[in-house]
């Protein structure tokens, strides 16, 4: 899959900084993540601006003056704390479950991204459509949490068909999680990050 964005993660913690490089390349497989654990690191290195950034409080409050400009575009790796330094600020709890960080990444690029089109919809003109439109409306029924089932009753078709058109739309993708195809079904404009 072509990269489209690059994200960076500013962060001490190299656990930390795995760990959410990992939930990152699995929910967002369009993005190059890079992780660094200064922010003299970052700034060495040769991409100069990211789309995203994911920095530790501390680096972010050593370094405010560089990231207020883009804080719709940053996000704050915290450990629960609430700081009143960071009021305003997009923050994440390190310590959340995986479900939530979605939800928050999914409110960051919203929020970042309010004036523009999802990421793909260029890529639409070039590049055939992954998807037909009834595997479109069985992704979007996954993502709101209906079972096979009931897919297969809300669109008149039989379960089997659900679970192959299932198959289809994760092998075309390549992305087998519910969090992967909420991302990639925002990031292409198949649903609202609130209706999820």
């Amino acid at each position: 899959m072509k990269t489209l964005f690059e994200i960076a993660i500013i962060e001490q913690n190299t656990l930390t900084n795995l760990a959410l490089k990992s939930i990152l390349e699995k929910i967002i497989p369009v993005a190059a993540i890079h992780t660094f654990s200064t922010f003299e690191e970052m700034m060495t290195n040769k991409t100069v601006h990211f789309a995203h950034y994911f920095v530790s409080s501390q680096i972010y409050l050593n370094h405010a003056q560089f990231f207020l400009p883009m804080k719709t575009h940053t996000m704050v790796l915290t450990s629960g704390e609430k700081q009143p330094a960071l009021q305003g600020i997009h923050t994440i709890d390190v310590y959340q479950d995986e479900e939530t960080l979605i939800k928050n990444i999914l409110k960051l690029y919203k929020f970042g991204h309010q004036n523009c089109p999802p990421i793909g919809v260029k890529q639409k003109k070039t590049e055939p459509v992954l998807l037909t439109q009834r595997e479109i409306e069985v992704l979007v029924l996954i993502i709101k949490g209906f079972i096979n089932k009931e897919i297969a009753d809300q669109l008149h078709i039989s379960t089997t068909t659900v679970i192959s058109h299932r198959k289809n739309i994760q092998e075309k993708l390549g992305i087998k999680s519910v969090s992967g195809l909420t991302i990639y079904a925002v990031m292409h404009g198949y649903i609202e990050a609130n209706e999820i």
